[in-house]
């Protein structure tokens, strides 16, 4: 395993992103975001990543120098284009957009179209808890998951998270599949076993193999009960925002597809908290925070550090198989 700083890991993943043709402005807030998972314990959704995207930028499956484009612009909603840009900054340009707009009006609802792969989709709601709103967030990606009895893929992982202005704050952040694809993923690399459950083949056939569940096809969390959440998340990215259904994106990991662009399209709802009480100013978002703690247990996320205020001096952790492949791709853009 490889140690190195926040900061440091950060600056080296703006500056590879750079040397691929990203503006600098969006390489900050993409290698801030990539460094965020891991800096959260989610190394499938971090610098793990990196080369995958940096494969896509050199092929064109990921346009370097995209910019977001107004498609709708009312009060309450805006749509982007995403014109095939890293997700990261775009997301985030988005949540940003949402907060204020909630600000102004009490609630706001941005679609971002065309975009790509965005990383952990809880980082995504810290612009609304760093003004004091609930965030809501949805995303897709490749068809991974198939309908409830049915036999073939159509459904991505379906993300979906969601921030609550808790102190400390409240962040859900889950795959409706019974685990993130990225961690079926960090599993091949390693070669380790997947657990009982998680994925099948592409024949349906129940399988404990990485690289077969990566060509197959993964289980619903909950069973049905993460289907119907899973067709909701679809249903507020993929049809709605589009323009690609989740069968129709390519898949990040299969190198053959690194010049086609993903498509993929996000979701971000921001609510003003303090314009929903019934009775004003009050205490029941504290009082619950306690309660949780008396009864022994803690909020979701509580332990996840702010991602727009990382601490540059603390240390992360990655895998020597992935410090080996951002040292190669350090010598292959001349870094």
């Amino acid at each position: 395993m490889a140690q190195l700083t926040v900061g440091s890991a950060i600056e080296k993943a703006k500056l590879l992103l750079v040397a691929t043709g990203v503006p600098e402005s969006e390489a900050e807030t993409t290698a801030r975001c990539i460094v965020a998972s891991d800096l959260w314990g989610i190394g499938s959704h971090g610098l793990m990543r990196l080369p995958f995207y940096l494969a896509r930028l050199q092929a064109g499956g990921i346009k370097a120098d995209a910019k977001l484009k107004v498609v709708t612009d009312l009060p309450s909603l805006v749509v982007f284009d995403g014109d095939d840009g890293l997700g990261h900054w775009q997301l985030q340009k988005a949540a940003e957009v949402a907060a204020e707009r909630a600000a102004i009006n009490g609630i706001s609802a941005v679609g971002v179209g065309s975009s790509n792969h965005c990383g952990a989709l809880g980082i995504y709601v810290w612009p609304m808890i760093n003004r004091g709103q609930v965030g809501i967030a949805f995303s897709t990606g490749p068809a991974v998951m198939p309908p409830w009895g049915g036999n073939s893929a159509l459904l991505s992982t379906s993300p979906i998270a969601a921030g609550i202005p808790t102190n400390p704050p409240t962040v859900v952040d889950l795959a409706t599949s019974a685990v993130a694809r990225g961690k079926i993923q960090a599993k091949a690399q390693a070669g380790a076993a997947l657990e009982p459950g998680w994925a099948f083949t592409k024949d349906g056939a129940p399988t404990t193999d990485a690289k077969e569940a990566l060509a197959g096809m993964l289980a619903p969390l909950g069973g049905v009960k993460g289907y119907a959440i899973a067709v909701l998340v679809e249903s507020l990215t993929g049809m709605l925002v589009g323009p690609s259904l989740a069968k129709d994106i390519p898949d990040m990991f299969a190198s053959e597809q690194d010049a086609n662009p993903q498509k993929i399209s996000h979701f971000i709802i921001a609510i003003d908290s303090a314009k929903l009480s019934v009775d004003g100013e009050n205490s029941r978002t504290a009082d619950f925070a306690r309660a949780v703690s008396d009864a022994g247990g803690r909020l979701p996320g509580s332990n996840r550090s702010n991602p727009e205020r990382p601490d540059t001096a603390e240390n992360i952790t990655i895998t020597d198989q992935v410090a080996d492949q951002l040292a190669q791709w350090s010598t292959k853009l001349g870094i």
